[in-house]
């Protein structure tokens, strides 16, 4: 794996110096290239390595932070990019309208019942594959595990929760709305991210998939926020 880093405090060639040489002594290293007139470092690793400890070798003048994630993702096109979350949206699209052809007539509420129980479940999936890689990128923009760092960890735990809720129907009023407080905190440290213009990896899909923050994350989550919205309105009708 291959990730580049923002890395200021750098003035020399002595300092890249040391800093390769720093970066370069944690376990699961393979190399590490810096530069002090781009401010980055590009390191290969063998495995996934929390942000803290890089900056643990290095003096206190020199700061690393969040990953870039544009080298691949500008060579490839938007389409090639988003194909994994595009597909899963195709994928439970797909099978909760064929689930609705069973009925006399399309019931939406149903629809989007169906529709949030495969969201929730396939997300959290992909979420568990890595959940240590997973919690230490969302704690990177999301502003409650920014503050609750545990939070980063029960997150997945809560959309498995909240896909099984949704599949059997548990108390809808209050799923719903526990849906609707979750995801719209979840949507703050996406829109500060985004509008903030920070490249760093969304964790919708866990550490499985490299997928840059953008607004594709944005509707994401709001289709969430409004369908669970849509549906509380209804039950409280």
């Amino acid at each position: 794996m291959e990730h580049t880093y923002q890395l200021t405090g750098m003035t020399c060639s002595s300092c890249e110096a040391k800093v390769k040489k720093a970066l370069e002594s944690v376990a699961g290293v393979i190399s590490a290239d810096v530069s002090k007139d781009a401010l980055s470092a590009n390191i290969r690793v063998e495995k996934h390595i929390p942000l803290t400890i890089f900056q643990n070798v290095l003096e206190a003048k020199y700061q690393i932070s969040n990953e870039v994630v544009e080298s691949e993702e500008i060579k490839r096109s938007w389409l090639e990019t988003y194909t994994p979350i595009l597909l899963i949206f195709f994928y439970i699209t797909l099978v909760t309208i064929l689930v609705q052809l069973r009925n006399d007539s399309f019931d939406a509420m149903m629809w989007m019942r169906h529709f949030m129980a495969g969201f929730f479940l396939v997300f959290s999936f992909f979420k568990f594959l890595n959940l240590k890689g997973f919690a230490e990128s969302y704690v990177m923009y999301d502003v409650l595990a920014k503050k609750i760092p545990a939070w980063a960890y029960l997150y997945a735990f809560v959309e498995f929760g909240l896909g099984i809720a949704f599949l059997i129907d548990f108390n809808p009023i209050l799923t719903n709305a526990f849906t609707l407080v979750v995801m719209t905190i979840s949507i703050i440290g996406v829109l500060q991210s985004v509008l903030n213009k920070q490249k760093i990896q969304c964790a919708c899909l866990g550490a499985v998939f490299n997928l840059p923050m953008s607004t594709v994350t944005i509707i994401e989550d709001g289709i969430m926020i409004l369908m669970s919205a849509a549906m509380l309105v209804t039950l409280m009708g």
